[in-house]
């Protein structure tokens, strides 16, 4: 039976789940939409995998209500719940081969062994593993095991699928190749998949929407554009990216208002010309210079010990032209219209 495009996928309601007197989670009202591929973003502790395992079944809520398509699930059993989890370490059977590990839900359920190897046959080919049903989880890479798992997860076609930190494990160059595999896949099947990472650059390169988690609550929730571009708390600006935060005398003297105010370091220029009536403009003395390769970090002291972070693109320059600059007086301007005012 499907579902009113109306109806989301996953909502909380006012939910909590404390462990003696630590607020794991505390009254979190959230909604995923249908087919919505959904971060939970945290540092460790944040509430992100607590809310997840309430989901999945794993884990209770302490008051609130979850739903799933409108179905009220917070007391039922997580077999009883049309969702599957994929976790950091894969949880592969060792003894079985990669056709018996994708085939298992199936297994459980009795479907017939034609169906079975169809099905699996299927998947393999889904996360580009076709040919390796007869193979062992040994004989795979981490990234292959990854899949394996993925293909296990969606046989049984879950309506959410929860992903726990899946790439984890995995090493860079890996992660990123995944990241990209994983978000085609997501579209190719449109399932909801809602995934748990504390890594911000895998949030925002995989989500249509992200939620930023904090001490058991929700700080934001909104693209990752929204997230990072409009940081609605210090936190958020913090968390998600490096973000300048200016506030009191300094922030009145540039803005008219002692607000707090965020302003990202690639926003910045530097500069020696004279800036349009659109544009704010600071003197500073470049205090340190960090050479990236692909960018260069500059600290610029603007007044009273005030410190901001400067990237730009090293689109001209050497090692050597950007390490001079130490010491020197610059000039630095952005556009009022990069200027994000926090929330109090």
């Amino acid at each position: 039976m499907s579902n009113p495009p109306s109806t989301p996928a996953i909502k909380f309601e006012e939910v909590s789940r404390h462990f003696g007197e630590i607020k794991a989670v505390d009254q979190v009202n959230l909604e995923v939409n249908d087919g919505e591929f959904f971060a939970m973003l945290g540092p460790s502790g944040s509430g992100k995998t607590t809310c997840l395992r309430m989901i999945a079944g794993f884990d209770k809520p302490t008051s609130g209500s979850i739903y799933l398509y409108g179905q009220d699930v917070s007391n039922l059993p997580p077999y009883d719940r049309n969702v599957n989890t994929v976790f950091q370490d894969y949880a592969l059977f060792p003894h079985m081969t990669v056709g018996e590990n994708v085939a298992y839900g199936l297994m459980i359920k009795k479907v017939a062994k034609a169906e079975q190897t169809k099905r699996v046959d299927e998947m393999l080919e889904l996360v580009q593993l076709k040919g390796f049903a007869s193979r062992k989880p040994s004989q795979l890479s981490g990234g292959q095991r990854q899949r394996v798992a993925l293909a296990r997860a969606l046989i049984n076609h879950p309506k959410v699928l929860l992903l726990d930190e899946p790439l984890g494990a995995l090493d860079l160059k890996l992660r990123q190749q995944m990241q990209v595999e994983l978000k085609a896949i997501q579209k190719r099947v449109g399932i909801t998949f809602i995934f748990v990472t504390h890594d911000q650059e895998e949030a925002i390169t995989m989500s249509d929407r992200i939620a930023v988690f904090s001490q058991g609550k929700i700080e934001q929730v909104g693209s990752p554009a929204e997230i990072y571009e409009r940081p609605a708390s210090a936190f958020v600006a913090g968390f998600v990216g490096t973000s300048n935060l200016v506030s009191g005398e300094i922030a009145k003297r540039i803005t008219g208002s002692e607000k707090t105010f965020s302003i990202r370091p690639e926003k910045i220029h530097l500069t020696t010309t004279s800036p349009s009536a659109d544009m704010v403009s600071l003197d500073g003395v470049v205090r340190d210079v960090v050479y990236l390769g692909l960018y260069t970090r500059y600290l610029v002291e603007i007044e009273d010990g005030v410190d901001l972070v400067v990237i730009e693109q090293n689109l001209k320059t050497t090692s050597m032209d950007v390490l001079s600059a130490k010491g020197q007086k610059v000039k630095l301007s952005w556009h009022k219209d990069h200027i994000s005012y926090l929330e109090a």
